[in-house]
């Protein structure tokens, strides 16, 4: 909205023309995000735990976490509320691709919403069933996916981006559907299921959406694009609004979310948060690099599906307990050690991730 309010005022006073300028808009859409999360965030704890949406802590877990019941979740609502209202503020609205990500990742939170208040305000312990969740999930991929593939205007916004090969671009046709679909409803479950301890889901979040937007930016610039050996598509240099946005909103609710923990996101922030990452990468031609990038994301996710399989396949379990950082805490690391172990690998990654820009 500032975008139209500063290129107006910039007839009459020329220093405005300097909101023009997309980095600068990402810094303020940082700042504005932080701000709303330090301002709101108290009251929002309160608010929750007048609302009893306690935390509830499994049973066979380590037993360091009981003393974590009953603290306020649903804190992703703060994280969605500072993500958006900086995007719309410092956004360009006419941007489509802007739009299939605010709406997005609006309908994943939505959805962890509705399972959240369900379980922890309702009283159901089961919240939305396994089914409705995915359903639902589903329906708002593949119509982001739908949107993304017929309003592509030209052949590099459906090609598969190869990292570390300079001339590799795949042409997927229907199959960018069912790529973006996995990718976005993959990256949502994942990061949803990499929250379960004191700032471990957000700082790599807030990290690869750090990532992210560089490559959006580059991508999205006519001349860094040509320089890197990049396809240029329009329009998704934007998107660098976004994920500064949700840089600070994400640091914003460390502040609340670090060890020991006066709020957690719940699946209102998990889901949404994933989601964003997941549909940000496709517009950006990144999935690999995700893959990559959001390395701690794929190895919780792996070892839950191993370790079910296992169970079910032979009885035995291959970890002490799964998501992987729950393995570690069983073995004996502390909280916050298995929390800053995971950043520093996401740190790895993620420069990993952006070495591909170059090491073509």
């Amino acid at each position: 909205m500032l975008l139209y309010l500063t290129d107006y005022l910039a007839g009459f006073y020329s220093p405005f023309g300097v909101f023009q300028y997309l980095t600068l808009r990402s810094v303020m859409a940082v700042l504005t995000a932080l701000l709303i999360s330090f301002v709101f965030g108290p009251y929002v704890i309160r608010k929750l735990s007048y609302q009893s949406a306690g935390q509830p802590i499994r049973d066979d877990g380590p037993e360091t976490h009981l003393i974590k019941a009953g603290t306020p979740t649903m804190g992703g609502t703060l994280i969605l509320i500072s993500v958006i209202f900086s995007t719309l503020l410092w956004g360009d609205l006419e941007n489509r691709q802007l739009w299939v990500v605010v709406l997005v990742t609006a309908a994943f939170g939505v959805i962890g919403f509705v399972d959240d208040y369900k379980k922890i305000v309702l009283g159901n312990s089961k919240g939305l069933s396994a089914k409705a969740k995915y359903f639902w999930q589903s329906i708002a991929a593949l119509l982001a996916a739908l949107v993304l593939f017929y309003n592509a205007s030209n052949p590099a916004e459906t090609e598969l981006i190869v990292p570390f090969f300079k001339d590799v671009a795949i042409p997927l046709g229907w199959g960018f559907v069912v790529l973006t679909y996995f990718v976005i409803v993959g990256t949502s479950n994942a990061v949803n299921l990499t929250d379960g301890l004191d700032g471990l889901a957000i700082m790599p979040t807030v990290m690869v959406a750090a990532a992210l937007g560089i490559f959006a930016y580059i991508i999205g610039n006519v001349k860094f694009s040509d320089y890197l050996g990049y396809p240029f598509i329009p329009g998704v240099g934007e998107l660098t609004v976004f994920c500064g946005a949700l840089i600070g909103a994400g640091l914003g609710f460390l502040w609340f979310n670090t060890y020991p923990a006066q709020v957690f996101m719940g699946d209102v922030g998990a889901l949404a948060l994933g989601a964003a990452l997941g549909v940000i990468a496709v517009i950006a031609r990144q999935e690999l690099v995700l893959l990559i990038m959001g390395g701690v994301f794929v190895m919780e996710t792996v070892s839950v599906i191993l370790q079910v399989a296992s169970f079910k396949l032979t009885g035995r379990r291959i970890f002490r307990m799964a998501p992987l950082h729950h393995h570690f805490e069983l073995k004996g690391w502390a909280e916050p050690k298995v929390i800053v172990r995971f950043w520093i690998v996401t740190v790895i990654l993620v420069l990993v991730g952006l070495s591909t820009l170059k090491l073509r």
